[in-house]
C-alpha cells in the first residue's frame, strides 16, 4: 500500500497543478507582524485513514442530519430568510458544516452549505448589513464571517470578498452609534481574525482602523490575568457569575493577544498570552487538558465540568495561537484537547453530545450537581441538553483540527503542527506544488510515515513538531537518521525533496503520571489521557425519533485508587494495542488499553450524582490489589481520570 500511495499522490499533485492551481498560503502583509506559521487554505489538508472515518461518523451522525431534526436549523431559520431562530445558531452550524462538507468532498453536504451561503450572499442589504433584519447584534455576524472566509477558500466564490468589504464599511460607519455590547464585547477577537484574512487579500488600510476600533470597544483579555481577582480563583456561582468568568468567553479569549499582536507588533501582547495560560492553568485546569467552566469558572475539582463549546473554542484558539507564536507547547495542548475531551463529550456515533463533561464522570443523569451555573440535565448525552448553543456549535471541532494539522512556514516550507492520517497539498518555495501523504495510527500508535511528492525536485524546509513528552523521538529521511531531534521543538529539515522521499518518525509512547487536585494522579501515554473503563448502561431519558436523550449508569465499580511504583511509574502500566476499528472513541473499540493495579476506596461514594470529594493522596487502603483496565479518555463515556494514589 505504501508503494501505491506515492504514485497516487504524485498524480493528484500533477492534476492539481494542471487543472486547478494550488493556492499558496496567504501570509500577513505589512504593517502586520510576520508570523512563524500560516494556516493553509481550506481543503489543502484532507483527512485519511481513521481520521477520515471519524469525520464520516460526524457526517453520518447529528452534523449531517440536524436540519431534518432541529427546527432552529430547519428551513424557517432566519439565516435562510425565515422567521425562526435568527441569532447565533445558523452561523455556528455553518462554521463547522462548510469545512466538513469540503473535506469529505460530499456533494450533498456541499450543496447544503451553499444553500445557506447563497442566502447571505444574495441578501446583503443596501447599507451593507448582512444576516436576518430582525437581529441587530454584531456577535453572530462575527461567526458568519468566519464561515464565509472558509467557504471562499474552498469554493473560490467571487461574491464573498465584495460582500465583506461592503459589510465592514457598514460596520465602521455604525460602530460609534451602535457600539459593541454583551457577547460582542468579549468576543471581538473572532471578527479581528476575519479582518486579518481580508486585509491580507485586499490591503485596505481601513480594515486596520476598524480592528483598532474593535479593540478599543472590546474586552482585552490579558489584562484580566495581569492581576487576577481573588474571586476568580475559585468556583464562580450565583450572583458572582459574569461574562468575564464565562467558560466559552474565556476559551475564545485565549487567542486575543495572539491576534492583536499581529496588528500591534508589540511583544508585550505575547507576554500577556503566556501569563493568561499560566493563571488559568493554576486555578482552573483539569486533567483532560481544558479549563473548567460548567458555565463559569469552576476550579480544579475533577467532578466539575467543561462545556462542549469551551472545548471547541479552546481548540480553535490554540490553532490560531500556534500560527502566531510557532510554540510547540501550544501544539501539544491542541492534540491533548482534540484527542481527549473533544471525543469524550460525544456518543461514539456522534448522534448525541453533552453540554458538560467531567474528568471524573461516574454517572450521567438528571440531577442537581455542583455546577457553577448549569441545569440538572447538563451531562446527559442528547440533542440539546441544558442549552442549544453546543448543538449548533459542535460541528467545527474535527474539521478545523484537520485543517490545522499542517501549516505553511515563514520560509515557504511546510510544518507538521499536529499529527493524524492526512494528505496536504500546498505551494512551497519557488511556487512549486507539493503533496505530502501522512500514514499513521497516531495518537494510538507511535509511528508516522510521510511520503513527499513535489511536482519536480524542490528545495524547501519541512518542520516536524517533536512533542515534549517524546523524549526518545527519532526521525529518518530515506532510512538515514536525522541528528539534533529535541523534544518540545519544531525540528527543521532542509533539503531538496524528490518524488517519493520518505520521512519516518517514531515517538515512543511510555506511560507517565501527572499530578492534579488533592495530589491525585492521571495516567498519560503519548497525547492521550487514560481513564478507568467503567461498565455502561445507557437508558433513554427522553425518547424522540432518531435523537433521544440518554442517561448512563455504571455497571462496575468506579471508586478506585491507583497502585504504582512512583520511582518507575511506566513499569506499573502495561499497554496493549488493539485494532483501530470503526469507532475508536468507544469503550469496546479503544485501539489501545493500559492494564494497571488498583484498590477500592470504600468510603469514596456518590454525592449529588457525581463522584464525591476526591480523597487527599496518598490514601492508605487495606485489601487486595485488583487488576483494572484504562482506556483513552475520549473512548470512556463514564470515567475516573484523576485517581487517588494508594500507599
Amino acid at each position: 500500500m505504501r508503494q501505491i500511495l506515492p504514485i497516487l499522490a504524485a498524480a493528484l499533485c500533477a492534476i492539481a497543478g494542471a487543472a486547478t492551481p494550488v493556492p499558496a498560503p496567504v501570509k500577513n502583509r505589512a504593517p502586520l507582524a510576520s508570523t512563524p506559521y500560516t494556516l493553509l487554505p481550506l481543503t489543502a489538508v484532507m483527512p485519511e485513514g481513521w481520521l477520515k472515518r471519524q469525520l464520516q461518523i460526524q457526517a453520518d451522525g447529528l452534523s449531517g442530519h440536524i436540519e431534518e431534526i432541529w427546527p432552529d436549523l430547519g428551513p424557517n431559520s432566519g439565516w435562510l430568510g425565515g422567521k425562526g431562530e435568527s441569532w447565533e445558531r445558523g452561523p455556528y452550524y455553518l462554521d463547522g458544516l462548510v469545512p466538513m462538507a469540503y473535506q469529505l468532498e460530499d456533494p450533498v453536504l456541499i450543496a447544503r452549505a451553499r444553500k445557506w451561503m447563497d442566502w447571505t450572499l444574495n441578501n446583503q442589504r443596501p447599507d451593507g448589513a448582512i444576516g436576518p433584519a430582525s437581529n441587530n447584534d454584531w456577535w453572530p455576524r462575527y461567526v458568519m464571517l468566519k464561515a464565509l472566509a472558509q467557504y471562499q477558500e474552498a469554493s473560490g466564490d467571487p461574491r464573498v470578498i465584495p460582500l465583506m468589504e461592503r459589510y465592514f464599511a457598514y460596520q465602521a460607519a455604525n460602530l460609534d452609534k451602535q457600539p459593541l455590547k454583551e457577547w460582542a464585547i468579549y468576543r471581538w477577537q473572532d471578527e479581528a481574525l476575519t479582518l486579518l484574512w481580508l486585509y491580507n487579500r485586499n490591503g485596505d488600510p481601513k480594515l486596520l482602523d476598524l480592528a483598532r476600533k474593535l479593540h478599543d470597544q472590546g474586552y482585552y483579555w490579558p489584562r484580566q490575568f495581569a492581576d487576577f481577582p481573588p474571586l476568580y480563583q475559585h468556583k464562580i456561582t450565583g450572583k458572582d457569575c459574569t461574562l468575564k468568568t464565562h467558560g466559552v468567553n474565556n476559551s475564545q479569549g485565549l487567542k486575543t493577544a495572539a491576534i492583536w499582536w499581529q496588528f500591534s507588533n508589540d511583544k508585550a501582547d505575547l507576554d500577556g498570552l503566556y501569563n493568561q495560560f499560566q493563571v488559568l492553568d493554576k486555578y482552573h485546569l483539569l486533567p483532560s487538558g481544558v479549563h473548567s467552566g460548567d458555565e463559569h469558572y469552576a476550579g480544579l475539582d475533577p467532578s466539575q465540568g467543561t462545556e462542549l463549546c469551551s472545548v471547541l473554542e479552546t481548540m480553535f484558539s490554540l490553532e490560531r495561537i500556534i500560527a502566531a507564536t510557532g510554540d510547540a507547547a501550544f501544539a501539544d495542548r491542541l492534540e491533548k484537547v482534540a484527542y481527549n475531551p473533544q471525543p469524550g463529550t460525544y456518543s461514539k456515533d456522534m448522534w448525541a453530545h453533552q453540554y458538560d463533561q467531567q474528568p471524573n464522570q461516574v454517572l450521567v443523569s438528571v440531577a442537581k450537581r455542583a455546577w457553577s451555573d448549569n441545569g440538572p440535565d447538563s451531562n446527559l448525552y442528547g440533542l440539546e441538553p441544558n442549552f442549544g448553543c453546543c448543538t449548533a456549535n459542535m460541528h467545527q471541532g474535527w474539521p478545523k483540527f484537520i485543517a490545522s494539522l499542517w501549516m505553511g512556514t515563514r520560509e515557504d516550507g511546510l510544518a507538521a503542527v499536529a499529527y493524524g492520517p492526512s494528505r496536504v497539498t500546498a505551494v512551497v518555495k519557488g511556487g512549486l506544488p507539493v503533496t505530502i501523504v501522512e500514514e499513521t495510527g497516531y495518537p494510538f500508535r507511535q509511528d508516522i510515515h510521510l511520503t513527499v511528492n513535489p511536482s519536480k525536485p524542490a528545495a524547501f524546509p519541512l518542520e516536524l513538531r517533536i512533542p515534549a513528552w517524546a523524549t526518545q523521538a527519532s526521525v529518518r529521511v530515506n532510512g538515514k537518521p536525522v541528528a539534533g531531534v529535541k523534544p518540545g521543538t519544531f525540528h527543521k529539515i532542509r533539503r531538496t525533496w524528490k518524488l517519493g522521499d520518505k520521512v519516518d518518525v517514531v515517538f515512543p509512547m511510555q506511560p507517565r503520571l501527572s499530578h492534579w487536585y488533592h495530589n491525585s494522579v492521571a495516567v498519560e501515554r503519548g497525547p492521550l489521557v487514560y481513564s478507568l473503563k467503567i461498565g455502561e448502561e445507557w437508558k433513554k431519558v427522553k425518547d424522540r425519533p432518531r435523537v433521544p436523550d440518554w442517561s448512563v449508569a455504571p455497571t462496575t465499580p468506579w471508586n478506585y485508587g491507583l497502585v504504582f511504583d512512583a520511582s518507575a511509574p511506566a513499569k506499573s502500566f502495561v499497554a496493549e494495542e488493539c485494532p483501530i476499528g470503526d469507532y475508536p472513541f468507544s469503550p469496546d473499540g479503544a485501539p489501545v488499553v493500559l492494564r494497571a493495579k488498583a484498590r477500592r476506596i470504600a468510603d469514596w461514594q456518590l454525592v449529588n450524582d457525581s463522584a464525591g470529594p476526591l480523597p487527599q493522596s496518598p490514601v492508605h487502603v487495606a485489601g487486595p490489589d485488583e487488576s483494572i483496565v484504562l482506556i483513552p479518555y475520549g473512548a470512556a463515556k463514564l470515567r475516573i481520570t484523576a485517581f487517588p494514589e494508594v500507599k
